[in-house]
C-alpha cells in the first residue's frame, strides 16, 4: 500500500474495525476537518459506547482507538505484531499468556491473544485479550463454527505472525498462510499418542482417528513457518516424521518460584493440584489415602473433569482423609500448596505421560515441596537426580501411601527435599531461558 503524506497511525483493531485488514497492511492517509468524518467512514471504523477517537489539529489524523477505561498503549513502528490463538483453553492459560504472551509482551513486541470465552476483550499486562465469542459446548461445532470465529477474529488484529495452540486450529493456521501471514503451531502435547487415551473414543476408533490427525498434521504443517513442542518428546515424535521444532519448555516462572528456603514443614498435610481424571491416577491417590498409616491429609485443589473419576474417588475409603478445594486461581492454589510437606504426581502409564514433562512437577519444586512422582525414566531422571523427591508405581497406592508416610513421619527430610528441588528450579528449571528461546525463535521466522 502506497503511503501519503501522513500516517494516520490506525492499528487494525479487535473491536473497532469492522473490515480487517489484511495482515501487516498499514493505513495511511491525509485529511481536514471537511473530510474527517469521510474518511472514517469509508476505512469502516465504528464509533463504539467507551471508544473514543483522538484528533489533532492541523493535518488531522487519528492516534489510536482505545478502550477509554485503558491506559493508552503506544506501539513502535518497528515492533513485530504476534497474535497467539485458541479456541479451547482460558484466557489466563499458564502457557500461553502467562508465560509466552506476557514475555514477549515484556520485550517489546505487539502481542494480541484471541480465546473463545465470552467474557469480553481486555488488555492485561501489556496483551491485548480479543473475545472471538463464548465457544460451542459440542466439540464439532467448538471444531467449526468456534473456529471461523477465531479465524476472524485473528484476521481483525493485522498481526504479521500467527501462534496456535490448538490442533482444532490448524485448519485456521491455512487460511491465515494463504493470506500471507506467518504461523506457527504449539504442540502442547503428542497428540498422535493423546487421542488414544481418550476416554470419549473406544480404542479402534482412536487408533484410527490418531492414523488420519497424523496424515493431516504432517501435511499441514509442512506448510506452516514453524513448530513449537512443550517438551523434547514431542520434538523427537516431529523429528522422526519429518517435521522440525523448537522445544520451549514449560518451567516455571519467576513469580511462582519462592525466593527463600523454608525454615521449616509441618507434618500432615499433602496436596495434588490439577484437573481430576483417571489417567491422572486421582483415583489411585485416594485409594492410597486408606493405606497411610500416620495421621495425613490429601488437599485436592482442581475439578473433576470425568464423573467416573468422581464417583470412584468419592466412593473410596480414602475420602474421608480428602480436603477438596475445586477449581481456585492460583494465588490461592499457593496458598494451600504452603500448607503441605509434598506434592503428588503420579500420572498413570500411558504413552503420552511416560515422556512428558508435567507443570504440576516442576511447581511443586517451584514452591520447596518434596514430590512424590510415577517412576517413569525421565521423572525419576528429575526427581531422584536432584534429590527433590520418592518415585513410586503409580498403578500401587500402598507404595504411594508407604512414599507419604515416610515424609509424613519425617518432615526434614521432606523439607530437604523440597529444597533441592527449589534450587534445581532456580538454576534449570526456569522459564526465564525458554522466553528467551522463544524471542530466538520468532527472530529466524
Amino acid at each position: 500500500m502506497n503511503d501519503s503524506k501522513q500516517d494516520c497511525g490506525i492499528r487494525p483493531s479487535y473491536n473497532a474495525i469492522s473490515r480487517p485488514f489484511p495482515p501487516g497492511s498499514r493505513v495511511t492517509a491525509s485529511f481536514t476537518d471537511e473530510n474527517h468524518q469521510a474518511f472514517i467512514r469509508n476505512i469502516g471504523i465504528k464509533t463504539l459506547p467507551g471508544f473514543m477517537l483522538e484528533e489533532k489539529s492541523g493535518w488531522e489524523h487519528v492516534q489510536s482507538i482505545s478502550a477509554s477505561n485503558h491506559p493508552e498503549q503506544t506501539v513502535s513502528r518497528d515492533t513485530v505484531k504476534i497474535c497467539h490463538l485458541t479456541s479451547v483453553h482460558e484466557r489466563y492459560d499458564i502457557r500461553i499468556f502467562l508465560k509466552q504472551c506476557r514475555s514477549l509482551a515484556k520485550a517489546g513486541h505487539d502481542v494480541t491473544l484471541v480465546v473463545a470465552d465470552g467474557r469480553g476483550a481486555e488488555i492485561r499486562e501489556g496483551v491485548r485479550i480479543v473475545d472471538a465469542g463464548k465457544r460451542a459446548t459440542s466439540r464439532p461445532l467448538r471444531m467449526t463454527l468456534t473456529a471461523r470465529k477465531v479465524l476472524a477474529a485473528a484476521r481483525s488484529t493485522g498481526s504479521t505472525i500467527f501462534h496456535l495452540h490448538d490442533p482444532e486450529l490448524i485448519p485456521v493456521g491455512l487460511q491465515l498462510k494463504r493470506d500471507g501471514a506467518r504461523v506457527i503451531f504449539d504442540s502442547h502435547e503428542d497428540y498422535i499418542t493423546d487421542i488414544l487415551t481418550k476416554p470419549y473414543l473406544k480404542f479402534g476408533t482412536a487408533r484410527l482417528v490418531s492414523v488420519l490427525y497424523d496424515r493431516f498434521e504432517r501435511s499441514a504443517l509442512a506448510a506452516f513457518d514453524g513448530v513449537v513442542s512443550a517438551y523434547d518428546a514431542i520434538a523427537n515424535s516431529y523429528h522422526e516424521r519429518g517435521i522440525n521444532s523448537q522445544v520451549i519448555n514449560n518451567y516455571p516462572i519467576e513469580e511462582e518460584i519462592s525466593l527463600v528456603p523454608r525454615p521449616s514443614v509441618r507434618p500432615g498435610l499433602v496436596c495434588y493440584t490439577g484437573a481430576i481424571t483417571t489417567i491422572r491416577g486421582v483415583p489411585n491417590l485416594i485409594d492410597a489415602m486408606a493405606h497411610c498409616r500416620t495421621p495425613v491429609k490429601l488437599l485436592l485443589v482442581g475439578p473433576f473433569t470425568e464423573k467416573r473419576a468422581e464417583e470412584s474417588c468419592k466412593s473410596s475409603k480414602g475420602w474421608e482423609r480428602v480436603e477438596a478445594f475445586g477449581l481456585l486461581n492460583r494465588q490461592a492454589m499457593r496458598e494451600q500448596m504452603d500448607r503441605c510437606l509434598a506434592g503428588l504426581v503420579t500420572f498413570l502409564p500411558v504413552a503420552n505421560h511416560v515422556a512428558a514433562q508435567p507443570n504440576k512437577l516442576f511447581e511443586y519444586m517451584a514452591a520447596g515441596l518434596a514430590v512424590i512422582g510415577a517412576d517413569f525414566p525421565l521423572w525419576k531422571e528429575i526427581i531422584e537426580g536432584e534429590g527433590c523427591g520418592i518415585c513410586v508405581d503409580p498403578t500401587d497406592p500402598e507404595a504411594t501411601a508407604a512414599a507419604i508416610d515416610r515424609l509424613n513421619a519425617e518432615p526434614e527430610l521432606a523439607r530437604m527435599m523440597g529444597e533441592a528441588g527449589r534450587q534445581a528450579v532456580l538454576k534449570r528449571y526456569n522459564w526465564n531461558a525458554e522466553a528467551e528461546k522463544l524471542q530466538a525463535f520468532y527472530a529466524t521466522l
